[in-house]
């Protein structure tokens, strides 16, 4: 990897890093000719910045002005699966400090020794990961908020009315945002970039803990697996209810069997 990641202004001591999670996807494939670094692909944009694209869907722009990112994000949009209507977004300093140790001090700027290509695309890990973290956590709350009347109505009066189909709806929409967790997007995976450069591991625990990111796993496991025990437990209700009807239907068709049974036999004697 070069030195600097901008050709423009290799003195460059300020740098703004924005992450946006766009869709579930980006097709990558294509670029790798122009590409700074492969996994994950980093490109010149801009008059003088870089683009990073992950896979799993977030883009992390540095040293780019809104006005540079939109055209690119045009170019992208073919690329993207699942698009987000509104995507999620993040943004932070990184600032040139002229110390032995990169530093990442809580709610400002990350200090780094130098703004290497490794150093940035660090960097644009832990912010991509952050974005669809958050973009997970609100999918997450938007279930528990479909949870919240079948789980109170059940509580007020003792009784559930609900059909099995927003079980499974309900059901449906926990497995997808666990899928983006543990399938889309390999959270507590340490960048690429730390094989080349082991010497970076604690420039990316620092970032890794200022961003809250094992932590906001576990969190949302957590409720992940409340929203999937709560359906689980909807769904024996309702299965309990049907065979309950099913009995009472059972009762019935044999009692009227019986009943048809002595009126057949009244009239048989009747007859005689």
């Amino acid at each position: 990897m070069k030195n600097s990641a901008f050709r423009a202004d290799p003195h460059l001591t300020r740098v703004t890093a924005h992450a946006l999670n766009v869709g579930d996807r980006i097709n990558t494939s294509g670029f790798e000719k122009d590409a700074l670094s492969a996994v994950p692909l980093a490109l010149r944009a801009g008059s003088d910045g870089v683009a990073v694209l992950f896979r799993y869907g977030a883009v992390v722009f540095l040293n780019m002005s809104v006005e540079e990112e939109t055209p690119f994000l045009e170019r992208l949009s073919p690329r993207i699966g699942g698009r987000l209507s509104t995507p999620e977004e993040e943004s932070a300093t990184v600032e040139l400090l002229g110390e032995t140790e990169d530093q990442v001090d809580s709610g400002g700027p990350i200090h780094v020794r130098d703004m290497s290509m490794a150093r940035l695309l660090v960097v644009s890990d832990v912010l991509a990961k952050s974005v669809v973290l958050a973009h997970d956590e609100r999918e997450v709350a938007k279930v528990f908020e479909t949870i919240e009347p079948f789980v109170r109505e059940l509580a007020t009066s003792g009784k559930f009315f609900r059909n099995r189909r927003g079980i499974l709806r309900l059901i449906g929409e926990a497995l997808l945002v666990q899928h983006h967790v543990s399938g889309r997007v390999a959270i507590t995976d340490k960048p690429d970039a730390l094989w080349d450069r082991p010497d970076l591991e604690r420039l990316y625990a620092r970032l890794e803990d200022e961003y809250e990111l094992i932590g906001r796993v576990e969190t949302l496991n957590r409720k992940l697996e409340v929203v999937a025990e709560t359906a689980d437990t909807l769904a024996d209700i309702i299965d309990t209810r049907r065979s309950l009807r099913l009995e009472i239907i059972i009762v019935f068709l044999i009692a009227f069997e019986i009943v048809i049974a002595f009126y057949q036999i009244f009239a048989a004697r009747g007859g005689h």
